[in-house]
């Protein structure tokens, strides 16, 4: 970003927290969906962009938090904190969301916004929770956003494709769809095809079902999700549901589960 050294804070799923920063975890009761404990830290990490970590197998997003050091050193001297309160503003945004409250989580990452605007390049949490409700508009212009910082993200490509289907039909969105760089993971590779040139849903989901956990659960997820594009709500619920079901979503901390969880609420879908 023309700025060196960077100091990142990041939000990562790793166990392990970071020296001077508790995990905070947290369970709610709101709805029988929401009743995991799940535990986050927020920690320093170097880097020009954000990095897919590998752990036991399955791979982690810790997409960055942004906070250049050199701002910081301004911050100091200018007695402002808004970098730090943006970034728990979006910690509290990310606990809301996992809890069901997407409004309240919508909230958060504004504020967030409102503290450090260089924050919401790299907010594709706000994205999310903007599908939810309804706002397509403003979830695809913020996944636009963040892909133009991070040209890699299948993840948020495939989410505009989804917010612009949602406005646009599924024609329209595949013709402005956001050519992003090879993900490392097979499932989102053959997830990423399917969304950009057209497939078969059923194909994703059984070419995972016997692999690892959180294979089939984002193979479930996503073929969901893509039938969703197409209007077609009941074999959009019994994917999605498969995905929140599945082994990995009800033990992952994993920031994709819990929204398998909350799609599933906001739908009013349970298992039949």
């Amino acid at each position: 970003m023309g700025m060196a050294p960077n100091l990142i804070p990041t939000i990562s799923n790793s166990p392990t927290p970071f020296p001077t920063s508790s995990p905070f975890s947290f369970k709610t009761q709101n709805s029988s969906l929401f009743s995991n404990t799940v535990t986050s830290t927020i920690h320093t990490h170097k880097t020009s962009f954000p990095l897919r970590i590998c752990t036991n197998s399955q791979f982690f997003s810790t997409r960055r938090l942004f906070l250049p050091s050199v701002s910081g050193i301004w911050d100091a001297i200018t007695g402002s904190n808004n970098p730090r309160e943006a970034v728990a503003a979006i910690r509290r945004g990310m606990v809301l969301f996992r809890q069901g409250d997407v409004a309240g989580s919508v909230a958060e990452f504004d504020k967030a916004i409102e503290l450090d605007p260089r924050q919401k390049a790299y907010l594709w949490q706000r994205g999310l929770s903007l599908y939810y409700l309804d706002r397509f508009e403003e979830g695809a212009e913020q996944f636009r956003i963040d892909v133009a910082q991070n040209p890699n993200d299948t993840e948020e490509s495939i989410w505009c494709f989804l917010c612009e289907a949602q406005l646009y039909g599924v024609k329209e969105a595949r013709e402005r769809f956001l050519e992003v760089g090879r993900d490392p993971r097979p499932v989102m590779r053959e997830a990423y095809n399917m969304f950009k040139d057209g497939g078969d849903p059923e194909k994703l989901a059984d070419a995972f079902k016997n692999g690892l956990d959180n294979d089939y659960f984002y193979a479930s997820l996503y073929a969901g999700l893509y039938y969703e594009a197409q209007k077609k709500p009941d074999e959009a619920k019994a994917h999605i549901l498969a995905a929140y079901q599945s082994s990995y979503g009800q033990r992952s901390d994993d920031y994709m589960a819990s929204l398998a969880k909350v799609h599933c609420v906001c739908r009013n879908w349970e298992s039949d």
